[in-house]
């Protein structure tokens, strides 16, 4: 009985033993020991695991790749728009001893590095960058996150900026803008059709100005197009060599009444006036003498 017991003491030790000694680390994990509190170098592949009982302490390091959504950030561009913009960064660990031993917590750490280096981009960027070119703004995120991360044993895989937030007014200023410059494209395509439009027109009067038949012509064909419709429009149409005839009487009038001249007006005589020395230089003439009244009494002679 005694050995018995004393075999089912030891196997129990032995369970415990191996219980409190071997560990466990999945695929998509690495560990790292600590002996009496001192890192050791050599990192626990996937699988069972031995450590010393008490000396040793295993910690198990993810080493898959987080997807770490950066808070909206609010900032003012390089041309003073105030933007809001948010992102996504991808990382991994790839050394988990600095990972664990240099940086108390690497993913609290990464997403305040995310952060300030968000509203540092935002900053040295344009407006029309951070919304039709992102590629470069990507790049310059992922650089800038990548030089404290090398010491964490951290890499980026890749940063990405996925909205940009902008205000109401400016909103309505870039579809105002928008509006503007699909008008203007408009306008200048009308015009170039119109332009193309004239000359074809242009060519197609000269070739009827040689030829007055084919005028006559197109008359018939657009009488013929418009009786084809249901409609009540009523087509009178007009001779063109009474027009032309009409047009070339205007023009003889018009050269008949050019060829008469005005008749010129008649000549005004002008008085000439004395000088006026000679006219003061003349005596003054004698007052005319007064007749007597004549009595009634006295004869006449």
């Amino acid at each position: 009985m005694i050995v018995l017991d004393v075999v089912l003491a030891v196997i129990c030790l032995m369970a415990v033993y191996m219980g409190l000694s071997v560990r466990m680390v999945q695929q998509y994990q690495r560990g790292v020991v600590f002996r009496f509190g001192r890192v050791l170098e050599e990192v626990r592949r996937p699988g069972l695991q031995r450590i010393v009982p008490v000396a040793d302490r295993l910690t198990k390091v993810n080493v898959q790749i987080v997807t770490m959504p950066i808070p909206a950030q609010e900032g003012i561009t390089r041309d003073n728009v105030t933007v809001r913009v948010d992102a996504v960064v991808y990382f991994k660990v790839v050394d988990p001893v600095k990972a664990i031993v240099n940086v108390q917590d690497y993913n609290f750490a990464m997403s305040q590095v995310a952060q300030t280096s968000l509203r540092s981009i935002i900053g040295k960027s344009e407006l029309d960058d951070l919304l039709a070119n992102r590629e470069p703004i990507n790049q310059g995120l992922e650089i800038m996150l990548d030089n404290p991360a090398l010491g964490w044993g951290i890499q980026i895989d890749r940063v990405e900026i996925k909205d940009v937030a902008l205000p109401e007014s400016m909103k309505r200023s870039m579809a105002r803008q928008a509006e503007a410059d699909r008008e203007r494209r408009a306008r200048i395509i009308t015009a170039d059709g119109e332009y193309q439009a004239s000359a074809r027109l242009s060519e197609a009067a000269a070739i009827m100005s040689a030829t007055p038949a084919a005028l006559q012509l197109r008359l018939l064909q657009t009488v013929v197009e418009v009786a084809a419709e249901k409609n009540s429009t009523l087509v009178l149409p007009f001779p063109v060599e009474l027009l032309r005839f009409l047009e070339s009487a205007t023009e003889s009038r018009t050269g008949k009444s050019a060829e008469k001249e005005p008749a010129a007006p008649q000549a005004v005589e002008q008085l000439e006036l004395p000088d006026l020395d000679e006219v003061l230089a003349q005596p003054p003439l004698e007052p005319p003498t007064p007749l007597e009244p004549r009595r009634p009494d006295t004869p006449a002679a």
